[in-house]
This record gives structure tokens, sequence and C-alpha cells, in this order.
């Protein structure tokens, strides 16, 4: 059974601004599900919202204390038992189209290539890996992501 992986898009401009979005989706969430460390037993299911800045700033607001919109938000499921007929939820990955797009321009990167980083970083996110604990656990967490990015083609977005 393979991944599920649930992408909705709130913000049309999504859409219109990255050809064949679904796609890079599901290919940017399955490259962080193959890279990462401790894997999942079996299928698991992701969802992602693709939404606006006013979105991820309410969330941001609400979950984590933070009045202000922010790239991506990751919301992990909590733990479940491992079921054979359906795919285990692993979380939430939510993504703001304006702060999106401001840092790919200020970055001179592809916006399709800045949201699959950032889909790869949250998915890496609700497997566990986090970049918050230290220059060490961070180090990590890039390496993942640069390693992920490359079998999609995408070059390193830190160097």
């Amino acid at each position: 059974m393979p991944h599920e992986i649930d992408l909705a898009v709130e913000d049309a401009r999504w859409e219109t601004a990255i050809p064949g979005l679904e796609a890079l989706v599901a290919r940017a969430v399955e490259a962080g599900l193959a890279i990462a460390p401790e894997k999942p037993d079996g299928p698991v299911a992701v969802s992602v919202l693709l939404t606006d800045d006013a979105a991820v700033q309410e969330l941001n607001r609400t979950w984590r204390g933070k009045d202000k919109p922010t790239n991506v938000l990751s919301f992990p499921a909590a733990p479940q038992p491992r079921h054979d007929e359906a795919a285990t939820p692993l979380g939430d990955v939510v993504l703001a189209y304006e702060t999106l797009v401001r840092e790919s321009a200020a970055q001179s990167k592809p916006l399709q290539n800045h949201l699959a980083h950032l889909l790869v970083h949250g998915t890496l996110h609700c497997l566990g890996q986090d970049h918050e604990n230290g220059e060490a656990e961070a180090d990590a967490m890039e390496a993942l992501e640069v390693a992920a990015l490359a079998t999609l083609g995408i070059p390193d977005p830190y160097a």
C-alpha cells in the first residue's frame, strides 16, 4: 500500500504559480519520507495545506504563540498503533504562499524548488527530526534535506 498524501489548496495562486503542483508535492513528501533515518513502518498519511500568510499567521499564533506568518508549519500526529489495512497518520504540513514567494525571490531560487525544500523540511519534522536543539541537530537535518532534494534534482538550498 503506497503512502497517502492529501493535498488541500486554499489559495489558488499556488496552482497558477507552480505547474504540476500536485505531482511536485507528492514527490517532495515522498523524498522526505525516503531519506528519514527512522522510516515509518508501512504506509503513512501526510496532509499538506497550501494557503496564505493570514491563515499561517493564525495557526502560528494559536499553536506556537508567535503572531506572525512563517514559511512552513508542521504538526506531527500523535503516535498511533499500526493497522495493516490503513495508512498511519503522520501529520500535517502547512505552507504560506506570500512568504514562500518573498523568500524564493530574495534567495534567487525558483518557487517550486523552495516549495519542495520546505515540504521535505516539514515532512522531516513530522518524522521527529528537529533543528532547534543545537547546531549538530540542525546540521543533521540540513544534510537530510540536501540529500532528499538531490533525489529530485534540486540544488543544495543552503549553498
